[in-house]
């Protein structure tokens, strides 16, 4: 009795340890196969925290050496990362410093009426997604530039609401698997090219082209809707900023952005947006739905501290023109407001009028004392702007500034290539600046030999440049068809200004968080040593590539530049992130100076997704 006892606990002990292995396999596939829970996320950062201090990359050591932390032998050290978790679907357009969930998570108390919901409020590390955004059901490679204006597959972006609610104003139209874009607006019906054209008109520019010549280069369009008034600039050698919340159009940039359009998420609340001072020659609002008078014209003054001298402020909204009793209302005060802000009218039609700033400080000097807004502090820094608030003062000029007049840069395409009226302020000479224009044109040469295999002249439209510097590497991008996000990142030189003076556009950043905007929207990423210099703020460089893939489209480009231990490092993540190589080669080919520098160039595989599966193609 006693032997066929042990006999059926035997059998008993066994089948309970094949049981729990059976539940653990589960819990194991399921976890990796659907990723739908913080449980999950915190699993994958652990993981990653693991990985980094195996590499020597704990938060609170000296960073000097990168090389050291970077050259572990990837056959000894056991790290070598097999598989991200997959986000769940209903992430597949998450842009984690604009999640409103999180902000109902956090419990965050925000002043709803200041738009304060609408800025960048970035989740804390133990709230990161660390796992790979999947792409939505059907997604297809985006249609190719010029084409893609016009139209953009459903299936990528398949939020048809504003088609129904916009369906008077031709701001989208769905036919079949296509989304089309007629090019309206909700100020411009029959379309922003004649609009654009009428404004060229009204400003006496010649041939009614909007330009002027190479003058008017640089627009911020505010509350840009899905971007057609920046789409039709292009074709007048004009690029444009447009900006938008993610509010209640909430796909809008991300329509613009499929479309090819250059396109930011952001909002004018209560930080700075983030661009220097003198940025933009024109500013435009078309039925914005801004309160232009709320705080002392606090908004109205942000506009005016990115325009630069002799700059434009375009309005079509019913105050220009109603004239029932709250519309009147709004636009005296509003007239007096710019007047005081030293504005004047420039020119005034039908329903749009637009306004011009001073050419100097003059008119400010003029004023009576106590005139409101004031003007702001002489030691304010008006290109500060990551996380400074906005004022409600008018931003003087220098000395320097108000003596020119603002006549010092060249006109379009001139302006690309001349040495900046403000790269002074960094202690570069024109010599420094010709030469780095020069070595970037050799790179850039470099990068299209490695890529050409893989390219088509179309292949490449929305391009990122994550560390801009003085924006060489986008000029020597100036026979391409293609546009440049020139990211300058908040921890070095503050160059954006340069890069605003050569009549290109882009943004401050901080690379420890996420970058504002939709999942899958550049083609092409150039990392010059960004994976080094975010490893020295002690944030994490795994989350920095899951960023990274996170707005490549796939079958899109990354072009790493950085030292060997750095793409070591990168290689390990490959297989993960679904990554295969393209082409190397070390700086000795561009006949670089900076010789330790190695070229990596990859592309983003396109892989699906559903709840249950994902599948490579």
């Amino acid at each position: 009795m006693r032997g066929r006892s042990d006999e059926v606990q035997k059998k008993r002990l066994v089948t309970a340890l094949v049981s729990a292995a059976v539940v653990l396999c589960f819990l194991y596939v399921y976890q990796g196969s659907i990723f739908g829970s913080q449980s999950s996320g915190a699993t994958a950062l652990e993981y990653g925290s693991k990985s980094l201090r195996k590499l020597g990359w704990g938060g609170d050591e000296d960073a000097d050496d990168i090389s050291s932390k970077f050259s572990l032998d990837d056959a000894d050290d056991g790290i070598m990362v097999k598989s991200f978790p997959v986000c769940d679907d209903r992430h597949s357009e998450l842009i984690p410093c604009l999640d409103r969930h999180l902000i109902y998570q956090l419990r965050l108390k925000l002043d709803l009426s200041l738009m304060e919901h609408y800025e960048r409020h970035c989740p804390p590390p133990e709230r990161r997604y660390n796992c790979l955004i999947p792409p939505p059901h059907g997604y297809k490679v985006p249609i190719k530039w010029p084409k893609s204006r016009d139209e953009v597959w459903k299936a990528n972006i398949p939020h048809t609401h504003l088609a129904h609610e916009k369906s008077d104003q031709n701001w989208m139209v769905v036919k079949g698997e296509k989304i089309v874009f007629p090019g309206g607006g909700t100020h411009f019906h029959y379309g922003a090219g004649k609009y654009i054209a009428a404004m060229a008109n009204m400003l006496n520019f010649s041939n009614n082209v909007i330009n002027d010549e190479g003058r008017l280069r640089t627009v911020l369009d505010v509350g840009c809707g899905v971007a057609s008034f920046g789409g039709y600039l292009l074709s007048s050698d004009v690029i444009t900023m447009s900006l938008a919340p993610n509010d209640v159009h909430q796909n809008q940039i991300q329509f613009a952005l499929e479309r090819g359009i250059p396109a930011y998420l952001g909002v004018l609340g209560t930080k700075r947006l983030p661009y220097p001072s003198r940025s933009f020659e024109l500013a435009h609002c078309s039925r914005c739905r801004i309160d232009w008078l709320q705080r002392d014209g606090i908004l109205l003054l942000e506009l005016d501290r990115v325009l630069r001298p002799g700059g434009y402020f375009a309005y079509s909204s019913p105050e220009a023109y109603a004239q029932d009793e709250e519309d009147l209302r709004i636009w005296r005060e509003m007239s007096a407001l710019v007047k005081r802000m030293c504005w004047k009218i420039a020119a005034k039609k039908n329903q749009t009028v637009i306004w011009v700033k001073p050419l100097n400080n003059d008119c400010y000097l003029q004023r009576r004392a106590g005139t409101q807004p004031p003007l702001c502090r002489s030691d304010a820094d008006p290109d500060a702007v990551l996380g400074v608030n906005m004022e409600a003062c008018i931003t003087p000029y220098s000395d320097h500034d108000h003596k020119a007049g603002g006549g010092e840069l060249a006109p379009w395409p001139a302006r690309l290539t001349s040495p900046p009226p403000r790269l002074a302020d960094f202690g570069y000479s024109n010599d420094m600046f010709e030469k780095d224009t020069d070595m970037w044109g050799r790179r850039v040469e470099n990068y299209w030999n490695l890529l050409s295999p893989k390219i088509q002249s179309d292949t490449i439209r929305n391009v990122m440049d994550m560390k801009a510097h003085l924006g060489s590497f986008a000029a020597a991008l100036k026979d391409k068809d293609v546009w440049v996000m020139n990211v300058v990142p908040e921890d070095g030189p503050n160059t954006l200004k340069v890069v605003y003076d050569r009549g290109l556009i882009g943004a401050a950043h901080n690379w420890c968080e996420a970058f504002s905007t939709y999942p899958r929207t550049y083609d092409l990423l150039h990392a010059w040593n960004i994976i080094s210099d975010i490893e020295r703020k002690s944030c994490s460089p795994e989350d920095l590539l899951l960023e990274m893939d996170r707005i490549l489209r796939p079958t899109g480009f990354i072009i790493f530049r950085d030292k060997q231990s750095v793409v070591d490092y990168v290689k390990k993540y490959m297989s993960a992130l679904h990554w295969e190589a393209v082409g190397t080669s070390d700086s000795s080919s561009d006949s670089d100076q900076d010789g330790d520098e190695v070229v990596f160039i990859v592309q983003k595989k396109l892989w699906l997704s559903s709840r249950n599966s994902r599948d490579e193609e």
